[in-house]
């Protein structure tokens, strides 16, 4: 990317957090001064734009003791009625990532993808605005006054419709912070969180549960965890992990005594090596395997319990779900715009019955799929079983993002097959959503 282009992103940065500054003073949320004072500072940095070098691997974690009860965000405050319209705080957020994506994420997409990384200003950007520590309460020195899955799901969506790689490559880091903030005992978070919630330079990491087998189930991974007294040893392999070479932590998933469970890993333990992983898509966020010889770590290393192993898969699912969303929202806007545009025989393509029908039918099966993921992450914020339409969301962003990827660049015909426009890139993107675990906590 050239400098040029690195100041523009910049430049566009500084508009939108501007303008979020002058958003953010009414709310609700931010009567809690904590809060109010955290998320002041964050809007000002991003204004200011004063960017930090991108930080390397290996990073230290001081062990410190946990003082009693681990910190959780509040829960949220419940709904006279069933709403799914976000209240004034998501919809100051869901407004923040969409000029995140606009002005940062999509001009920045097509290299990204091109060049397999992600730009260090589009990762300062989304850290600088907050992003990644939406699920992390301010006590923590996150920007949360409550969870709200509803609100991770807004984010999701949001930066996928800028590009799903960038926005793997940001959310990864958001969902090792979620981990260690929700399912975390007060010692891990004492050790783990705090590089994550640093201003300056800011931790990045990775929740590992894809593996490269065929048939692969996130609740039976081959990779195990065996005790040898007050250790675990671990010896597996995980795959498509966005980020592998320069994160500071990873979260993997592994059996122990018959049960799926997460354990954090730090780079650099002995028998812990990264290698090349590159897939058709979320080329920006560049995955790697990670293998697992004889790894040790210590028992207090065990994040949560096999029921937090089992609401992280759900939480992921839907986390990819609204991905989806995103990116199905991004193919339709294109198409709405480019069959007007395009003439064939003297006449827009859209006024063909087959290319009416198809863009109709994208926009039916993407507000059908926004509407169940956020009806499930409104039951999960009100403590009820979504189970059922996590299942649902799983199987509408299986059947149909490919499809809509598909359709997108079939509606384009030759152009579709180039990469001037975007839609061969949604298209590779799009194919990863029903079938990736992990990755995305929200």
């Amino acid at each position: 990317m050239s400098l040029q282009s690195k100041a523009s992103l910049a430049d566009r940065g500084q508009a939108f957090g501007m303008r979020l500054i002058t958003r953010a003073g009414g709310l609700d949320a931010l009567k809690n001064p904590v809060l109010r004072g955290k998320v002041e500072k964050v809007l000002y940095r991003g204004a200011k734009s004063g960017f930090t070098a991108q930080t390397v691997a290996g990073r230290a974690f001081a062990r410190k003791p946990g003082s009693g009860d681990p910190t959780r965000p509040a829960p949220t405050k419940p709904r006279r009625e069933f709403d799914l319209t976000p209240t004034d705080d998501q919809q100051m957020i869901q407004e923040a990532a969409r000029e995140l994506a606009t002005e940062v994420l999509r001009p920045a997409a097509a290299d990204a993808d091109a060049e397999r990384r992600t730009p260090d200003t589009v990762f300062e950007q989304a850290a600088a605005m907050g992003m990644t520590l939406l699920g992390v309460p301010a006590e923590l020195g996150g920007v949360a006054e409550e969870r709200s899955t509803v609100a991770g799901v807004l984010v999701t969506e949001e930066l996928a419709r800028g590009d799903m790689g960038l926005a793997v490559s940001i959310m990864a880091s958001a969902a090792v912070a979620n981990a260690l903030a929700n399912y975390g005992d007060s010692a891990q978070q004492a050790t783990f969180l705090p590089p994550f919630t640093n201003e300056k330079e800011p931790a990045g990491g990775a929740l590992a549960l894809q593996e490269p087998q065929p048939l692969f189930d996130p609740l039976a991974p081959a990779t195990t965890a065996v005790r040898q007294g007050d250790q675990l040893v671990l010896n597996g392999r995980k795959s498509l992990v966005p980020g592998a070479e320069n994160a500071d932590l990873f979260i993997v998933s592994a059996l122990l005594d018959g049960e799926a469970r997460l354990v954090i890993v730090e780079p650099g333990t002995t028998g812990l090596t990264v290698g090349e992983d590159p897939a058709m898509g979320l080329r920006a966020a560049r995955t790697s395997s990670l293998q697992l010889c004889d790894v040790r770590v210590p028992t207090t290393n065990l994040l949560g319990t096999a029921d937090d192993h089992l609401d992280a898969v759900r939480r992921a699912r839907l986390a990819w779900a609204a991905a989806a969303v995103g990116t199905g929202q991004a193919v339709l806007d294109h198409l709405k715009t480019y069959t007007v545009e395009r003439k064939a025989f003297g006449e827009p393509i859209a006024y063909r019955q087959a290319v009416a029908f198809t863009v109709s039918n994208i926009a039916i099966e993407v507000d059908a799929l926004r509407l169940v993921v956020w009806r499930a992450a409104a039951l999960l914020d009100a403590g009820k079983d979504a189970s059922s339409l996590i299942a649902q969301a799983r199987v509408l962003a299986a059947r149909h993002g490919a499809q809509i990827g598909s359709d997108g660049v079939q509606m384009l015909g030759g152009h579709g097959f180039v990469k001037e426009f975007d839609n061969e890139r949604w298209f590779r993107d799009l194919r990863a959503t029903g079938v990736l675990e992990g990755m995305l906590l929200v």
